[in-house]
């Protein structure tokens, strides 16, 4: 992906040496950051309602939920302690993985499976080590 992202950017600073983005609409003003125009019309103002109301997407919400479980297991010590954080995470990430309606490549059902496995892993095995990436 970091090659496609260089060439994207390579792409825009040539335009923009050509001056290709010069005389734009809207140039030199400020960006409305806070208007939605990716969500649709006719459900806008149910989500600006919501916003305003301090609601997040769950996957927003998993997300978070993600980067505070990585902060908690890169202070841990523990094989154990780390072993669950790690089923946590695979947890939370295979729903995030079903809030994007994404392709399951492996059927739920065998995930709930794993993510069992492994937390039964870190509470009965106290010197576990910890569970590398690959490692399933």
């Amino acid at each position: 992906m970091k090659l496609l992202d260089a060439l994207v950017e390579q792409r825009i600073a040539a335009a923009a040496a050509r001056g290709d983005l010069d005389d734009l609409p809207g140039a030199g003003a400020p960006q409305a950051l806070d208007d939605d125009l990716l969500v649709p019309e006719e459900v806008r103002i149910a989500h600006r309602i919501l916003k305003n109301a301090g609601f997040v997407p769950p996957a927003v919400e998993q997300l978070r939920a993600l980067r505070d479980l990585d902060d908690d297991l890169a202070t841990v010590g523990d094989k154990a302690a780390q072993c669950r954080l790690r089923a946590r995470m695979l947890a939370l990430d295979m729903a995030l993985e079903s809030l994007r309606g994404g392709p399951m490549v492996v059927p739920h059902e065998y995930r709930r499976r794993i993510a069992e496995r492994l937390s039964e892993r870190a509470a009965g095995e106290p010197g576990h080590p910890a569970l590398s990436a690959g490692a399933a």
